[in-house]
């Protein structure tokens, strides 16, 4: 097609922060037997035996040949590491992909596809025809954005289009504080274009990267109580659809659409184009401070209400809770007087220590010697979360050592209490370590003047759920608040515009590139998220994070998964819309076919 750009790519099309090459561990040496020897060893026998008949011979033969075969099969079933011998040895397990054959991955590794088609339009008009005919062709071309989503939502095998190449920033209103920007500019970038004309976001998620497009289809969200996610900023949007062409929706065109397309999953159609309400750019002034529950339960009613944004950080195993409050600067009083009691050195000197320490245990256990210095000397150039995976990296799944990492993180907090002051864009992003599971809950947690205080029960009973099953949970559990969307498949969707909701956020690293180390830890996380699902999603009516859902692979719990989100979402409305935009789904995908399954007859 000449109306597209491809994208070049050669293994991977999104980088991995915080990891290297993945290189495997070595796995066991084949079976090697010599079978002239032991045919040898058989004719021999039968030589100078009568005993044994030719039936028998044959029966030892058939069996050496079945256990070689197996042994091979299961070495061959391992990954190889990558070194020149075993690629010299065995060229067929390293050929290339084909120049057109393309590995997708998300960020942290743990959902990948292999596509022939990843289309990059550089404009309105090859985006439109790229659509159509795919549409006519029954083409999947499903949106994918930067691929930070746990999950892999917009991951589809047969076919992706992405939008990087679409990220402009069309038109800014500075009276109105409204900007209309192409989908597949970054958070980041539109941060930075519109700095010029004192405008900002209301709020951000974590991390900076995500397309636009992407960020606010999957009902993404920062953190305050009085904030809506960020899908509830969009004033219209540009969607491409396959059934209608281009659309444009707002709350003043065709509103039903609007809120249902706002939070869309990508189903409806491809995001092109969104006007955003802005705010005016504003320096904030970030207080960090340790607590605990007893003092939280104290406060919580008027931080919530008295703080533009707050979040907890719970650490298990620890009474500890790191909570972080941002509010404008007051411009006549200027950054409060405090001064740090402890150099981040000094913060950092309880983990450096357990580092060493653990190094020292666990290479001696596994090489019989101490590691060298020069091995330990690379401690002091890593920062703090760089640390806790290198931690994590030696037993992540001894909740003994786990409960020693914890126990030192929350000194580190502890020595790292005060404040900084920045721009809202700098201060409200938040380093979440490295790859990881992620399981997020979403649940009703009052209005704002009568906070029902169930978002701190849910903590307290999931703090005694991961000491009772003994569950190697690492910190931190973050917990953050955003008021009502009016997105009908927002998980904070609500008539109700004083309705806030708690999001909890539940971890595991993979902090390691060894396969077995990374499987067992993902059974590991599953477990810990299967028990918060069968023990707290019910009582406090705790919907999934869209970009953090999992499928369950066995029918009957995904049916019972499909029967819950019908009682929380319009699931009947939303696949009537999907019909009627993209009835061959090429927009579509495995998870939102599961998730949300249309009958073939409808």
């Amino acid at each position: 097609m000449a109306m597209f750009r491809a994208l070049n790519l050669s293994r991977r099309i999104f980088p991995r922060p915080h990891l290297s090459t993945v290189t495997l561990i070595s796995p066991p040496p084949p079976p090697n037997p010599n079978p002239n020897l032991l045919l040898r060893s058989f004719c021999s026998s039968s030589s100078s035996s009568s005993s044994i008949s030719d039936a028998e011979f044959r029966k030892y033969v058939g069996y050496f040949f079945l256990l070689l075969g197996c042994g091979a099969a299961t070495y061959y079933s391992f990954p190889f590491p990558d070194n020149a011998k075993h690629k010299k040895a065995f060229p067929f397990r390293y050929a290339p992909l084909p120049d057109d054959l393309h590995t997708v991955s998300n960020w942290s590794g743990t959902h990948e596809v292999q596509t022939r088609v990843f289309l990059q339009p550089e404009n309105l008009n090859e985006l439109e025809n790229i659509v159509k005919e795919a549409h006519e062709k029954r083409q999947k071309i499903r949106p994918v954005g930067s691929g930070l989503s746990p999950n892999g939502i917009g991951l589809q095998r047969a076919g992706m289009v992405n939008l990087a190449l679409m990220d402009k920033v069309l038109e800014v209103d500075k009276e109105k504080k409204r900007v209309r920007v192409q989908a597949g500019a970054r958070v980041s970038q539109l941060v930075d274009g519109i700095k010029e004309y004192g405008l900002t976001l209301q709020n951000f998620a974590s991390i900076r990267e995500q397309q636009l497009g992407g960020i606010v289809q999957v009902g993404a969200h920062g953190t305050g109580a009085r904030l809506p996610p960020i899908d509830e900023q969009i004033i219209s949007m540009k969607l491409v659809t396959p059934a209608k062409g281009t659309i444009e929706v707002s709350s003043e065109k065709d509103p039903e659409l609007f809120y249902l397309a706002r939070c869309g999953l990508g189903g409806l159609g491809v995001v092109a184009e969104v006007t955003i309400q802005c705010v005016e750019r504003q320096e904030l002034v970030e207080h960090t401070f340790v607590s605990n529950i007893k003092e939280i339960k104290k406060n919580h009613k008027k931080w919530l209400a008295d703080n533009k944004h707050v979040k907890y950080l719970w650490i298990p195993y620890t009474d500890t809770v790191v909570v972080v409050q941002c509010n404008p600067l007051p411009k006549w009083k200027g950054l409060p007087k405090f001064k740090p009691k402890y150099s981040n050195d000094e913060a950092l000197q309880d983990v450096r220590e357990l580092y060493h320490d653990s190094l020292q245990k666990y290479r001696t256990v596994e090489t019989g010697t101490k590691p060298s210095e020069s091995n330990e000397s690379d401690i002091n150039e890593l920062s703090f979360t760089e640390l806790r995976d290198k931690l994590l990296a030696l037993d992540p799944l001894n909740k003994e050592h786990v409960i020693k990492v914890n126990q030192a993180e929350a000194e580190y907090w502890r020595k790292s209490e005060g404040y900084r002051v920045g721009w809202s864009d700098e201060i409200l992003g938040f380093d979440c370590g490295g790859q990881q599971w992620v399981s997020e809950t979403c649940f009703p947690a009052g209005t704002l003047s009568k906070p029902s205080m169930k978002d701190l029960d849910y903590m307290e009973e999931l703090k005694q759920l991961i000491q009772n099953e003994g569950i190697p949970a690492p910190a931190p559990i973050e917990q953050r608040w955003t008021a009502r969307s009016q997105s009908l498949m927002s998980p904070a969707s609500s008539p109700v515009e004083e309705d806030i909701f708690s999001w909890v956020g539940i971890i595991m690293y993979l902090p390691t590139s060894d396969a077995r180390q990374r499987k067992e830890i993902t059974e590991e996380f599953f477990n810990y998220r299967h028990l918060t699902q069968s023990q707290l999603w019910d009582e406090y009516s705790a919907y999934e994070h869209w970009a953090k859902i999992e499928v369950p692979r066995d029918k009957e719990k995904l049916a019972a998964l499909q029967e819950r989100l019908r009682k929380r979402f319009p699931v009947d409305a939303y696949n009537k819309a999907r019909r009627e935009l993209d009835p061959n789904r090429i927009l579509s995908n495995g998870m939102l076919e599961k998730l949300f399954p249309v009958p073939e007859t409808s």
